[in-house]
């Protein structure tokens, strides 16, 4: 009696502590990444990975966020570059297709909307109060907010949202994906402003050497193909 007490008390959760949390699963390098099939918000269908050239998926956080843009702006300057290495850039943003139009849409890649976060849980890409409350993320804050409101005077550029879709605390990810589909390498941020420079991807791209997973399976993917 005690026992099956026991089982029903578990399968509703703990009162005190609540439901169990579900666990976001990172990859890895090394790892298979199903193909993504993908429509960016100009409405362009873009597969990953893809046949023609590396990947360098980009999980940013909201649409307007001060610390993305200034981030993404080093992207526009050197895009030349990252297109001469063989490199294609998709960058996510857990905000609207509408939104990202209004703060996204000259940017000269692919921008992805996951309004549900679908991809950031695929990909194992967190959120967490420590994007903004890391102290190695105050001084690229103030430095974005800063030159966010310098371009408002200026340029009269957009506001940024004060409560976006998705909340504030979302955390950056990069990851570089071969044409077959391996993961080269990747990184997840540790607070909004931790994610690859130009000058990171291109020095891996130029030091690594293709990986022999002729013996791997496709199986030893985390990600699910859907």
């Amino acid at each position: 009696m005690r026992a099956e007490t026991k089982r029903k008390r578990d399968r509703k959760g703990d009162k005190k502590s609540g439901p169990s949390k579900l666990l976001i699963n990172k990859i890895h390098p090394g790892e298979y990444i199903p193909l993504q099939e993908l429509v960016t918000i100009r409405g362009v269908p873009i597969r990953i990975p893809s046949k023609k050239q590396l990947v360098h998926l980009q999980f940013r956080r909201f649409a307007g966020c001060p610390v993305c843009n200034l981030h993404l702006q080093t992207y526009v300057r050197r895009y030349r570059d990252i297109v001469s290495a063989g490199i294609q850039e998709v960058v996510i943003f857990h905000s609207s297709v509408d939104d990202l139009l209004v703060y996204a849409d000259k940017l000269p890649f692919a921008v992805v909307a996951d309004p549900n976060k679908l991809l950031y849980t695929k990909f194992g890409v967190e959120s967490s109060p420590k994007a903004l409350l890391n102290p190695r993320a105050w001084w690229p804050i103030l430095r974005a907010v800063l030159h966010s409101v310098g371009e408002i005077i200026q340029k009269q550029s957009v506001v940024p949202p004060v409560n976006p879709d998705g909340g504030s605390f979302g955390l950056p990810a990069d990851f570089l994906i071969d044409k077959d589909g391996w993961l080269i390498d990747c990184k997840y941020g540790e607070h909004a402003d931790d994610q690859w420079s130009v000058n990171e991807l291109l020095h891996i791209v130029q030091e690594s050497v293709a990986p022999d997973y002729s013996n791997w399976s496709r199986a030893n993917s985390s990600l699910k193909i859907t």
